[in-house]
């Protein structure tokens, strides 16, 4: 079991968590999986694909529990968890705000449980 970990618009988690599932974010869709990010992988995650964002959330996920995660290459081949398949917004561990600091980079969370 590992901990992964989705950012995401909290207006589309809300929307997940009404809905019961969450089929992924549009380039989650384009791409075939939803993306995840490992611990040490937040930040720059945050910092890439979400820069200057307002109003994010971080969700923590068991990997276990989500059906077919899959550990593939991506940036510079570090391994990043791609969920193949619906995601359970029930299934999270816990939920968090991710806020912008004054510098514009997000403060990411304690990623603890």
């Amino acid at each position: 079991m590992a901990t992964i970990y989705k950012i995401l618009p909290a207006s589309l988690w809300n929307a997940a968590l009404s809905a019961g599932r969450f089929t992924g974010s549009e380039v989650d869709r384009r791409d075939g999986f939803i993306h995840f990010s490992l611990a040490d992988q937040v930040a720059e995650t945050a910092a890439r694909h979400f820069a200057g964002e307002r109003d994010l959330v971080i969700a923590a996920f068991d990997d276990a529990a989500l059906g077919d995660v899959r550990y593939e290459p991506s940036r510079g081949g570090a391994l990043f968890p791609h969920l193949y398949g619906t995601l359970d917004p029930a299934r999270a561990l816990w939920v968090k705000p991710l806020p912008l600091g004054p510098d514009d980079r997000h403060l990411v969370p304690d990623l603890a449980p």
